[in-house]
C-alpha cells in the first residue's frame, strides 16, 4: 500500500470544506509533497484527505485556474511544472502590481497601519537573527499584505495574492539564498520609509526593485540547488 503523504483535514474547521481541501493540496504542491509531473488522482486524494470526491474534483479545477495543475485531456490531472520562463512572466506583473500598491498605500495608510508595517519590519529582523525560516516567511508575508490592504483596493489584492502563490514553492530557496534574507530586510525598510513619507513616486520604486531582486534570488537559487525547472 502506498504511504499516505497528505493528513486528513479538520472537519471541525470553521471553514468550508471545499476550502479545507483546496488548501490542503495547494500547500503540498507548494511545499513539494506532491511534485511537479506528478498525476493527481481524485480517489487517492480524497481517501489521504478523508472527504468524498467532489471537493477534491473542485479543489483541482481551482487551481487550475490558479496554474497549480493542468488538465490533460483523457489522461486527467497533473501537477504544473513550472520554467524559468513561468517565472518571469509572473514577476515581471508582480513588480508592476506591487509598486502600484506601494503607491497607493503610500497615499492612503493610516497611522496604526505604518505602526504595523514598522513592528513587521522588527519582527523580521529577529526572525532572520534567529535563523527562524518559518517565522521569517510567515512574518514577510505578512508585510506585503500590510501593504495590499493600505492600497485600498481589494482586486488588487486579490490579483497579487494569486501571483505570489503560483512561485511559492521557491520562497524558501530564495530566502536562504546567500545574503538575502539581510537585503530584503533593508528592501523592507526602503519601503516603509517612502510610504511613511508619503511619495508615491519612490515607493513605487523600491516597491518595483524588492520585487526584482527577489525574482533574480530565486533564479538564482534554482540554478544553484538544481531543483526540478523546464527550460
Amino acid at each position: 500500500m502506498e504511504e499516505r503523504r497528505l493528513q486528513p483535514v479538520n472537519l471541525e474547521s470553521y471553514k468550508p470544506l471545499r476550502e479545507l481541501v483546496l488548501d490542503a493540496i495547494r500547500e503540498a504542491i507548494i511545499n513539494g509533497t506532491l511534485k511537479p509531473r506528478e498525476r493527481l488522482m481524485e480517489i487517492q486524494l480524497a481517501e489521504e484527505l478523508g472527504v468524498s470526491r467532489t471537493p477534491v474534483r473542485e479543489a483541482l479545477r481551482k487551481l487550475e485556474l490558479e496554474g497549480f495543475i493542468v488538465m490533460v485531456p483523457r489522461k486527467g490531472a497533473y501537477v504544473a511544472d513550472i520554467s524559468f520562463k513561468d517565472i518571469a512572466d509572473v514577476f515581471e506583473i508582480r513588480a508592476a502590481l506591487e509598486a502600484l500598491a506601494a503607491g497607493l498605500a503610500a497615499e492612503r495608510i493610516t497611522d496604526e497601519e505604518l505602526e504595523e508595517m514598522e513592528r513587521l519590519v522588527a519582527e523580521k529582523a529577529e526572525a532572520i537573527a534567529n535563523q527562524d525560516m518559518e517565522k521569517l516567511i510567515k512574518v514577510d508575508t505578512m508585510f506585503h499584505e500590510a501593504i495590499y490592504k493600505a492600497s485600498r483596493n481589494q482586486r488588487l489584492t486579490s490579483i497579487i495574492s494569486n501571483l505570489r502563490e503560483q512561485i511559492q514553492r521557491y520562497r524558501t530557496t530564495s530566502l536562504a539564498y546567500p545574503g538575502r534574507m539581510q537585503r530584503s530586510l533593508e528592501e523592507h525598510r526602503s519601503i516603509v520609509e517612502a510610504i511613511q513619507s508619503r511619495d508615491s513616486q519612490i515607493a513605487q520604486q523600491v516597491a518595483r526593485e524588492h520585487i526584482e531582486n527577489a525574482e533574480n534570488s530565486i533564479i538564482e537559487a534554482i540554478k544553484k540547488d538544481g531543483l526540478p525547472l523546464s527550460e
